[in-house]
């Protein structure tokens, strides 16, 4: 069900970029996809909650990258030898493209949002085991829960500015700097000691 979920989250997202939030119906999603309106209201509780899979995706990959960082690593080397490889799926590049635009229209779109935040929600918390675990502590000590939440809003900051300044601003951000912009700001939120290799 999930694969049928961020297919036709993938529809909606295409919709919403090139049409507005508004001017999509559920009609329009279910048309693109190939499926009932009924369906499409079985799969999501409203109409912008239909880009949340296709805004998970990166998420979710990101913290299941961050899963391999090995603790004789800083976060800056360890991320400058990842990223190539994090982004070399098609599939993965065609969500993300998908995700950017999202993001970059949620200032005029801003019943999006609330998708967006669910879908950070999700990959903090599965960012709290990860510091957990780095830290050698428990996954509900305070701090940690802490840090994965200052982690998660400084990444989504992150990402919301590159999405913004690549569509809106017609900027050209390398992978090369997309990627010191995540470590610089992993490194900033983080309470916790754990950029650095641990012992």
């Amino acid at each position: 069900m999930e694969e049928a979920r961020l297919d036709v989250s993938r529809h909606a997202a295409r919709l919403f970029w090139q049409n507005g939030f508004d001017a999509t119906s559920g009609d329009d999603i279910a048309a693109a996809a190939g499926i009932s309106k009924r369906t499409v209201w079985r799969y999501f509780r409203s109409k912008e909650a239909c880009v949340e899979p296709v805004l998970k995706v990166g998420e979710l990959r990101f913290v299941a990258l961050l899963r391999h960082w090995p603790k004789t690593e800083s976060i800056e080397t360890f991320l400058a030898g990842s990223m190539t490889d994090f982004i070399s799926d098609d599939t993965f590049v065609s969500d993300s493209i998908a995700a950017i635009r999202i993001l970059a229209i949620l200032h005029r779109e801003p019943t999006l949002r609330s998708a967006w935040l669910m879908a950070c929600h999700e990959s903090e918390m599965e960012l709290v085991s990860i510091i957990a675990e780095r830290a050698s502590r428990a996954k509900d000590d305070f701090e940690v829960r802490l840090c994965a939440a200052a982690v998660t809003a400084g990444m989504r900051l992150v990402d919301e500015e590159i999405s913004s300044s690549v569509i809106n601003d017609g900027a050209q951000i390398t992978t090369e700097e997309a990627t010191a912009r995540i470590a610089a700001a992993i490194r900033t939120a983080c309470i916790i000691p754990i950029c650095d290799p641990v012992a």
